[in-house]
């Protein structure tokens, strides 16, 4: 848990550290905290966005602003979220969602299934300060042949420690020898902790609730969304390889594992707005540029087809780079 917290606050610290600084220095931002988006506001005579309704957080006034061209990127679920509650006469079951494909095809990582080993020696050696990160090995099923028991693959994060004085829950010992021992670093540890794709399903998919509201007003989200076959057969072969791969790499007391982790708890959410080169079966275009209204984007997970394997945010952060290319380029033409 606390690795995929550490995950969540680098993904702010991006932002806060590199991005935003950068927009900063251009004179050219305004930022305003406390913003909770209600909706977009729809020009049905231009067929454009023409701004989005906002609520004060702290003073929970309604607010409009208004802006030429329109970026969503408020993650997967709350920028489908946000189109969802932006309904309109023609757009009836959200905005930009001519095809029905809105709020579709939810996804996450699977994750869970690998195997943790005792490695023998070393016992001389101690780890210094924090490591930089840990290993990865990626995705190796599916590459060049095909396996008989699930499509894509998955990859595997982990890393080496030595144990530490919480291993004397398990052991038998009693007295000042045993704790003597326990304030010493245990044997050396090694695990693999396997990230697998998540196939698109349409009936994996985001609702709004039409009886429940968060705190400021807005109508909840429904969830629906279950790992189905596919996922379930990554996870068990994830628990059979890293075993394999301790083995032969010598480790002792080899310990597979297969957690049964809901979809959200790798916090990957992706694919409520999929691109697409056929509107009538996609949301966006290459360019993470709605289909159906032309100066509105959605450059977060949204946008993706499929879950591959990897942690997904440089992926997002370089789409969004070139769609706000796309997106001034159209201007300088006059096409936006």
């Amino acid at each position: 848990m606390l690795a995929r917290l550490h995950y969540a606050l680098l993904l702010q610290q991006r932002s806060l550290n590199s991005t935003l600084p950068a927009a900063q220095a251009t004179g050219k931002i305004t930022i305003r905290p406390h913003s909770i988006v209600h909706s977009v506001i729809f020009d049905r005579s231009t067929r454009k966005a023409t701004g989005v309704r906002v609520i004060d957080g702290q003073t929970r006034e309604a607010l409009e602003f208004r802006g030429r061209i329109l970026f969503l990127c408020a993650s997967a679920l709350e920028s489908a979220r946000i189109l969802l509650n932006s309904s309109t006469t023609e757009f009836s079951n959200g905005l930009a969602n001519s095809s029905g494909e809105l709020g579709r095809n939810l996804m996450d990582h699977c994750m869970g299934g690998g195997a943790t080993g005792l490695i023998p020696g070393n016992e001389d050696k101690i780890t210094l300060g924090h490591r930089p990160n840990g290993i990865y090995v990626p995705r190796f099923r599916n590459v060049k042949e095909k396996h008989p028991g699930f499509v894509r693959g998955y990859g595997f994060q982990g890393d080496g420690v030595r144990q530490n004085w919480q291993r004397g829950a398990w052991m038998t010992g009693f007295g000042a020898d045993f704790k003597h021992t326990l304030s010493r670093p245990g044997p050396w540890m090694f695990t693999f902790y396997g990230f697998g794709e998540c196939l698109p399903n349409h009936e994996n998919y985001i609702e709004l609730d039409t009886q429940r509201v968060d705190a400021w007003g807005v109508p909840a989200l429904k969830i629906h969304c279950a790992w189905r076959e596919n996922e379930r057969a990554l996870l068990k072969d994830m628990t059979l390889t890293a075993s394999e791969m301790l083995s032969a790499a010598g480790a002792k007391q080899i310990e597979p594992f297969l957690e049964d982790n809901a979809p959200g708890l790798t916090i990957h959410e992706m694919g409520t707005a999929r691109m697409g080169r056929d509107p009538k079966t996609s949301v966006l275009n290459a360019h993470n540029q709605a289909h159906d209204v032309k100066n509105l984007f959605i450059t977060d997970g949204a946008c993706m087809t499929s879950s591959a394997c990897v942690n997904p945010s440089l992926t997002y952060m370089a789409l969004t780079a070139r769609a706000c290319d796309f997106a001034v380029d159209q201007m300088k033409r006059g096409e936006l």
